[in-house]
C-alpha cells in the first residue's frame, strides 16, 4: 500500500516519508516510539505549511529590514517575492501541479473578497505601490492560498481518510452560504452563529483518520476539533502579520493590538470554504479503501 501512495509525493516529500518510516520502524513497540511520531507528525505538519511559512517569513522580513525611500515599494516587493516562492517550488518540484490549480482557485476567491471587504473598511492596507487592484496589493491572494497549499498538502502527506463524511453537495452549499455570508452580512444580517451551528450539525459525526506513514497505525480525531485547530493557527499567523504591519484593524489605527479571539469564528468559516474547494480534488475517502490520490475527482 505504502508503493501505492508514494508516486503522489513530491520528490522531497518521498525523502521525508521515508526517513519517517525508518525511524519510526527502529522504535517501534519502545521506549520513545510516541514521542518519536510526534515528532514525525510535526515535521510533516510543517512541511505542510510551508507556503505559508514561507509567505509569513517574508511579510516579517520586509517589515523589519525593508530599506525606505527606494523605488520599489514594500507592497510590490511582496508581490514579486511571493510570485518567487511560487515559482521556486515548481521548479524545485516542491509542488504538485495538482496543488498549483487549488492555490490559483485559492487565490482568485480570497481576492475576490479582500477588494470588498477593504473597499467596506472591514480592514486596509496602508504604503502604495503599482502591483495593486481595488485598493488590495496583489500578494493578498497568496496568503489565502497558503491555505489551500496547507490542506492538499496534508490530504497527501497523511493519507486522510473520513467516516460519515457529509455528502458534498451539502457541504458546496454550506460552503457557498459562508463565502456569500462575508459580504451579505455588511447589508442584511449576519448568519455566522447559524452557519457555525450548521457546520456543528453537518459535520459532529464525521472522524478524521491519519497516519504519519503508510506502515503506521491510523489515528483519529474529530474533524471539528481539527478544523479548530487550524483556526486557531491561522489566527496566530494573521497576528504576526498584523504586526508586521502587513494589514491593520480599525482597532489597531492608533497602534497594534491583538486581533480579537472573536475574528477564530471567521477563520473557522474560512476553513470550510477551504475544504469544500479541495474535496472537490482530493475526494474524501472512507477509512478502509486504496490510494486512488493520482485520480483527479470528477
Amino acid at each position: 500500500m505504502a508503493n501505492e501512495h508514494h508516486h503522489s509525493f513530491t520528490s522531497l516529500e518521498r525523502r521525508l516519508d521515508t526517513w519517517a518510516n525508518g525511524r519510526l520502524e527502529a522504535l517501534q513497540g519502545r521506549v520513545g516510539g510516541g514521542a518519536l511520531e510526534f515528532v514525525v507528525f510535526t515535521v510533516k505538519q510543517a512541511w505542510a505549511c510551508v507556503f505559508g511559512a514561507a509567505m509569513l517569513a517574508l511579510l516579517v522580513a520586509t517589515h523589519l529590514w525593508y530599506p525606505e525611500g527606494v523605488a520599489l515599494s514594500r507592497s510590490d516587493a511582496l508581490v514579486i517575492g511571493a510570485v518567487a516562492i511560487q515559482a521556486l517550488m515548481l521548479l524545485l518540484r516542491l509542488e504538485s501541479g495538482r496543488e498549483l490549480w487549488v492555490i490559483v482557485l485559492f487565490h482568485l476567491v480570497g481576492t475576490v473578497m479582500e477588494i470588498f471587504k477593504t473597499s467596506v473598511g472591514s480592514w486596509e492596507y496602508g504604503g502604495d505601490g503599482l502591483l495593486w487592484i481595488g485598493g488590495v496589493p496583489l500578494y493578498t491572494g497568496f496568503m489565502y492560498a497558503a491555505v489551500g497549499s496547507y490542506m492538499v498538502r496534508v490530504f497527501r502527506l497523511f493519507d486522510l481518510r473520513f467516516d460519515h463524511y457529509p455528502p458534498r453537495w451539502a457541504t458546496a452549499l454550506l460552503g457557498l452560504a459562508i463565502y456569500l455570508n462575508f459580504f451579505g452580512h455588511h447589508y442584511l444580517f449576519d448568519a455566522r452563529w447559524v452557519l457555525l451551528v450548521l457546520i456543528v450539525l453537518l459535520y459532529a459525526r464525521c472522524t478524521m483518520h491519519f497516519r504519519n506513514h503508510r506502515s503506521r497505525p491510523w489515528r483519529r480525531m474529530p474533524i471539528l476539533a481539527a478544523f479548530g485547530g487550524v483556526a486557531f493557527f491561522i489566527w496566530v499567523a494573521e497576528n504576526i502579520a498584523t504586526a508586521a504591519g502587513s494589514w491593520i484593524y480599525p482597532h489597531q489605527a492608533d497602534g497594534w493590538q491583538m486581533v480579537s479571539p472573536a475574528k477564530l469564528v471567521a477563520w473557522l468559516l474560512l476553513m470550510i470554504i477551504s475544504v469544500v474547494l479541495v474535496s472537490f480534488v482530493y475526494r474524501p475517502r472512507p477509512l478502509h479503501t486504496p490510494p486512488q490520490d493520482h485520480e483527479l475527482t470528477r
